[in-house]
């Protein structure tokens, strides 16, 4: 049959001929919760294709998307890129651990291919990037066929004060599958929202501020913020390149673990990747273990917390925080009361935290517009991409306005500005000392836990990871409360959110055996039930012999 899906005003045909469910001897797990390993093992024992993974999952975006509008485009070239993977696997031969695998990605990492990069808007639609980012240049190199990109809070959530989460001119408004019209968070909304229905077997977010976590959170899966440096920014649309990480999100710890370990590694052309440690980052994955909360040292910074309890909602959050805390010790792990983050009252009310980030997107979002191949739209500045905006009615201007850029433009400064270098230290002195690192050396923990809504403000002035994982889901009964756009639901029941570990630069691999120790105890994930979600499975090889591909 011919499906049709119309992508940033362009209509997209492809062809799905055999999306058919059979009946067939392979024990094909359901897409929504197929994990890396179970897509590999089809694979491999010719269950199925990568054509028919590609079909499979268009076919799942088409039921989904006009309605939740988790996925901008799909890539044209992705059933060729099945093709070349599946002859190339049949062949013998294997380029890594996603070999054959489809992955999406959202709107503000570079594709040197036949997609757009717009982070949601369309001041920069039609412009054309040299070359692929370095992460999404890694993933192909790992054998992972890009699918499509991702929909987005436009401009990584840094340009209004008064919209709503997942919304882009580009994309409408994007939305999760557990309560009509939730509130997806943001801003790497569409790919959470599309990892949790199975469009895909991961995504790849970017965060600055909670932009990976939140959504995550909100949308029940995995979501991995790495070190600032573990990961390179090379080609990526900025706002802060002393916050801004690029990272998995996943159904599983698991799979977080195989992406971010396809991803990872120094890269000449981002600074702070050309600095970062040897940390053998293809092994972590190896660190998904049972075992991996024994005689751990876990602190809770229990002032944080107080902040949760004021709000209405967060009874039932910080209950079921505190349930879990049975399963980290029943795990073997040594649980630290109040080690408190000393700065938290000042870091709620510090004006250097947004200092920072306008300083430096005035700054890097120049130098990323100057690397453009093409510009059709002349947006060489802030103050160029201002007034486009203004002037344009898809976005929706003034209704949503462009406060965070009046503010930065206001302010004329950059990170090269002489007032920056103190308002930078000042974040390192709350995020550090006064913060995350301070807890963990004063107590000599081995990581921080708290719920996902409070977990990512701290780190991510000083560029150390999270890792949140499904915690549970607010609770029958729970009174409805709306986003301050108005348009969206927060809080309601069956709405997920999530518990994250928090830890010193680099320790990636000791998160991800705790999170995957406490995942596996809990698989709270498995407890959920969306209101709305795909049906199509892989049509693929009957009894893992027939030739089932696509004709």
């Amino acid at each position: 049959m011919l499906l049709y899906r119309a992508f940033g005003g362009e209509l997209l045909c492809l062809l799905l001929a055999c999306v058919t469910v059979h009946a067939w001897a392979c024990a094909n797990p359901p897409l929504i919760r197929a994990t890396r390993d179970d897509l590999v093992s089809g694979l491999s024992e010719n269950c199925y294709l990568s054509v028919d993974l590609v079909h499979a999952y268009v076919a799942r975006i088409n039921e989904v998307n006009s309605t939740l509008r988790p996925i901008l485009e799909i890539n044209p070239d992705a059933l060729h890129d099945a093709e070349m993977l599946d002859r190339e696997r049949h062949s013998g031969s294997s380029r890594g651990e996603l070999h054959g695998l489809p992955v999406l990605v959202k709107d503000n990492i570079g594709t040197a291919d036949k997609m757009q990069t717009t982070a949601g808007s369309y001041s920069l639609y039609g412009s054309r990037v040299r070359e692929d980012a370095t992460a999404v240049r890694r993933l192909r190199d790992y054998g992972a066929i890009i699918l499509g990109k991702t929909s987005m809070s436009e401009w990584m959530n840094f340009r209004s004060s008064n919209t709503s989460n997942g919304w882009s001119p580009r994309g409408g408004q994007t939305l999760g599958a557990y309560h009509p019209m939730q509130d997806p968070e943001g801003s790497s909304s569409g790919s959470a929202v599309a990892v949790d229905l199975g469009l895909a077997m991961a995504a790849l977010g970017t965060e600055t501020m909670g932009s990976i976590l939140f959504p995550s959170e909100a949308n029940n899966i995995v979501g991995i913020k790495p070190t600032v440096g573990l990961t390179s920014r090379y080609g990526v649309i900025p706002i802060s390149e002393h916050q801004d990480t690029i990272g998995p999100m996943a159904r599983t710890v698991k799979d977080a673990a195989w992406v971010l370990g396809a991803i990872a590694g120094r890269d000449e052309r981002d600074n702070y990747t050309s600095a970062s440690p040897d940390l053998h980052i293809a092994a972590y994955a190896n660190a998904c273990q049972l075992d991996g909360l024994q005689g751990k040292r876990i602190g809770i910074p229990r002032n944080a917390l107080a902040s949760l309890a004021m709000e209405a909602h967060g009874h039932a959050v910080l209950s079921a925080f505190e349930a879990a805390l049975s399963v980290f010790t029943e795990a073997g792990a040594i649980i630290l009361q109040d080690a408190n983050f000393t700065s938290w009252e000042e870091f709620l009310v510090s004006k250097s935290i947004t200092q920072v980030l306008r300083a430096d997107f005035s700054s890097n979002i120049e130098g990323y517009l100057s690397t453009l191949a093409t510009n059709p739209n002349n947006i060489h500045s802030l103050q160029d991409l201002r007034i486009d905006t203004q002037g344009d009615p898809h976005e929706d201007y003034p209704r949503r306005d462009t406060a965070e850029w009046d503010a930065a433009l206001a302010a004329g400064l950059n990170n090269t500005s002489p007032e920056f270098w103190p308002m930078y230290q000042n974040n390192l002195r709350l995020g550090g000392e006064g913060g995350v690192l301070g807890a963990l050396v004063r107590h000599r923990l081995d990581a921080l836990i708290l719920p996902t809504s409070l977990a990512a403000y701290v780190p991510s002035v000083i560029g150390t990871p999270v890792i949140t994982v499904p915690l549970g889901a607010y609770p029958k009964g729970t009174k409805t409360v709306y986003n301050k756009f108005g348009n969206l639901v927060q809080v309601a029941e069956n709405i997920p959110f999530g518990i994250s570990f928090m830890g010193t630069h680099w320790s990636e691999k000791t998160l991800i055996g705790m999170a995957y120790a406490f995942e596996q105890r809990t698989l709270f994930r498995q407890k959920l039930k969306h209101y709305i979600e795909p049906h199509t499975e892989i049509a693929g090889r009957q009894g893992g012999g027939d030739d089932g591909a696509c004709t």
